[in-house]
């Protein structure tokens, strides 16, 4: 990397949909390259497909962006000074670049049909030529003929004028190396169309000439459009980027990723429950590693550690289980308030458990409520929850009162056996006298029920577990039991005495 510049990278999606996985991993090496060079990240939009790109996606994309948390230097909502940031608002600029190399004899107007293109395309075909592209009919015409017939009003393109003695095209790449094309199978590419808007290879270089942009960080599909924009760039007069481009992301399967594998957006992820930062933090590891080992690498070390040196040239493969571990974590690592407050009062008044006055759903003000009891809720769920909503089932039978839903299996494999009725009644009068209805009392005024009845542990916790829970897979007992508090506890323990009789 050249160190005597200031780095200045983009992130240029196309608004023709939702922001895909694979975009959003090359806006986090963009935007984490600049961080870590104390450079600027840009977000533009590459809106010149007309037919596909929509506001609506926009606004989609840039919500996706800040959710993953990338913030942009330069942008839409956000300025700048190489502005407007959305390339439907920069066609005079597209046209006055082509306009120029009009007048410099770098480009030239073409009058040819789709037709008369076909048919030279056909005969290089049959007469077996190696070049089959553009054949270049209309690069010597006269400029005033040129002239006379745009005027007469011919349609015409505008081509590009590729220098027939350029040697080999190399691009000098930060992931793949010294790439090298042919420029001989370069044809007088079409910059601007004949409806008067430019090409893709054509705006993204004047936008990224204009824009200063140092360092070109994108999918490595765009490779093969390389030595065509860098013949845009050669006559513009400006500066070649440096390249790195990165390989695609594969299904776990090693095939491409798709809808068959699962979710392929951000808004899928961010709506499955999983953590901003963890998605982050994994999308970076496909591709990229900071030392070959590390697998949890907060925001703030991709931040300041990351570097192209590490960017895998291989396909990477998604990894659905990496994803739930690395959340996970991230989610077992938080504090309890935190947990709280981003996790676990969002999700429940999102189910409807969590009983909320009025509209009212500040998870803050929810939480000093009882901050106690939602501390003890989160100490339990932490590190049992591997996406957000995993907090809604877990926490579910704490909001049902005295008649919690009872599972069928569980019912028949405990509270319908011979001696039910012993153990809870036990249970019950063990609790009665606790006073301070803590896990550890509701603990200890328990333990000794196995040996009391004579029963195996198993039997007389399973039990009471389900008299409270519900079913005999939950959270511990005790705590369980201090979250209900005690006159919804021992009225549980009364139901659960009717149906065991």
């Amino acid at each position: 990397m050249s160190q005597n510049k200031q780095v200045r990278v983009r992130f240029a999606p196309s608004p023709t949909g939702k922001l895909h996985i694979g975009g959003a991993r090359t806006a986090i090496y963009n935007w984490a390259f600049a961080r870590a060079n104390g450079g600027t990240f840009i977000l533009r939009i590459d809106d010149t497909d007309p037919a596909r790109s929509t506001d609506e996606n926009t606004q989609i994309i840039l919500r996706a962006m800040r959710w993953l948390g990338l913030d942009w230097d330069e942008g839409p909502d956000k300025g700048g000074d190489f502005g407007p940031y959305a390339q439907t608002e920069r066609l005079e600029i597209y046209r006055k670049a082509a306009h120029t190399l009009l007048a410099e004899g770098k480009a030239y107007p073409c009058f040819c049909t789709p037709e008369k293109l076909a048919a030279d395309k056909k005969a290089a075909e049959e007469r077996h030529d190696p070049f089959q592209g553009y054949q270049r009919t209309c690069r010597n015409i006269d400029p005033a003929e040129a002239q006379a017939r745009i005027e007469a009003g011919e349609p015409y393109t505008i081509r590009i004028k590729v220098p027939l003695d350029r040697g080999d095209v190399i691009v000098h790449d930060a992931v793949h190396g010294d790439v090298t094309f042919n420029a001989r199978e370069l044809d007088d590419f079409i910059i601007f169309r004949s409806d008067g808007t430019p090409t893709y290879n054509f705006a993204t270089v004047v936008d990224d000439a204009l824009m200063g942009i140092t360092h070109i960080i994108r999918g490595d599909d765009h490779l093969s459009n390389t030595p065509r924009q860098i013949m845009v760039y050669e006559a513009l007069g400006a500066p070649v980027p440096e390249f790195a481009h990165i390989s695609m992301i594969l299904g776990p399967d090693g095939k491409k990723l798709s809808k068959r594998h699962g979710a392929t957006s951000v808004e899928e992820y961010r709506d499955a429950g999983y953590l901003s930062d963890a998605f982050v933090n994994y999308l970076a590891l496909l591709g990229w590693s900071l030392d070959g080992e590390t697998t949890i690498v907060p925001r703030d070390v991709l931040a300041s550690q990351f570097s192209l040196d590490h960017v895998s040239k291989n396909p990477a493969k998604s990894d659905p289980e990496r994803l739930n571990w690395i959340n996970a974590t991230y989610l077992s690592a938080m504090d309890n308030k935190t947990f709280s407050v981003q996790v676990l009062i969002p999700e429940l008044v999102s189910a409807g458990l969590e009983p909320v006055s009025g509209t009212e759903t500040d998870a803050e003000k929810i939480y000093a409520t009882r901050p106690a009891w939602y501390d003890l809720l989160s100490e339990i769920l932490k590190p049992r929850t591997t996406v957000s909503p995993d907090v809604v089932e877990k926490s579910r039978f704490l909001y049902e009162g005295a008649e919690v839903t009872l599972d069928e299996k569980s019912v028949s494999k405990s509270l319908a056996k011979d001696g039910a009725v012993s153990i809870l009644e036990a249970a019950h009068d063990a609790l009665l006298p606790v006073s301070e209805w803590t896990p550890e009392n509701i603990d200890t005024a328990l333990e000794v029920l196995p040996e009391q009845l004579d029963l195996k542990k198993r039997v007389v916790f399973q039990a009471v577990r389900v008299a409270e829970c519900g079913n005999m897979v939950s959270p511990p007992l005790g705590e369980s039991m201090a979250l209900l508090g005690k006159d919804i506890a021992l009225a549980r323990l009364e139901r659960a005495l009717k149906i065991a009789q």
